[in-house]
């Protein structure tokens, strides 16, 4: 629609392997169950459920998932977490992303990536690459570990530079309730207001697509 604000930046969301199978208790995004012994776990819900199992039935089913799985598990430690976090500075380099925020957790990562030619899908399809080969590389994962879930991941688009900036508080906090530290990297930029930062055309088409809307 003529009158809708335009895209400007992708919250990207994914896990690692066997932490968010497809039928999990919490919903997810896949379309099918590939395993026939995950099968058994329970049935498939596309998308977030609206009302969240309790802890205790996670954790049950992740009991039960976790020996069907052809490959170990492990979560993320400090090691694997320093070397996903440089093979992104990799990628956002390779591929002239700008990136807002981002934090690697011990099962899944978060990043805030301003628009780009690549869409949200081959962001993630590159960063999940080069991650998988240095974690290869540095032997911290086989050369058959998946590293990451199947699937294409959770996107989240952004049309507001206030949701821009709700979002890297949202992800710069997320190590908080886990008891970690805060992460700093050195690909992330700082958040300039765009696109309106100081200097901005008043007449661009983002500008007249917001005002539009009745958002500006």
């Amino acid at each position: 629609m003529p009158d809708q604000p335009i895209v400007i930046a992708h919250h990207l969301i994914w896990s690692a392997y066997g932490t968010w199978l497809p039928n999990d208790p919490r919903g997810s995004g896949s379309s099918e169950i590939s395993s026939r012994l995950l099968a058994e776990l329970g049935e498939l819900h596309q998308g977030r459920k609206k009302v969240q199992p309790a802890g205790r039935v996670i954790r049950e089913f992740y009991g039960e998932a976790a020996p069907r799985l052809l490959f170990p598990a492990p979560k993320f430690d400090a090691a694997a977490i320093a070397i996903i976090g440089k093979a992104f500075g990799n990628v956002v380099e390779t591929q002239s992303y700008t990136c807002y925020a981002g934090v690697v957790m011990p099962d899944h990562v978060h990043l805030l990536i301003r628009k780009h030619k690549h869409t949200a899908e081959e962001m993630i399809h590159h960063l999940r690459e080069g991650s998988r080969e240095l974690l290869i590389a540095a032997s911290l994962r086989t050369t058959d570990h998946p590293v990451w879930c199947g699937g294409s991941g959770w996107k989240i688009f952004l049309d507001h530079p206030d949701e821009i900036r709700r979002t890297i508080k949202y992800i710069d906090d997320n190590p908080i309730p886990w008891r970690l530290p805060r992460q700093s990297w050195p690909f992330v930029k700082p958040y300039d207001g765009w696109p309106l930062h100081p200097g901005h055309s008043p007449n661009s088409p983002y500008v007249k697509r917001l005002r539009a809307a009745g958002r500006l």
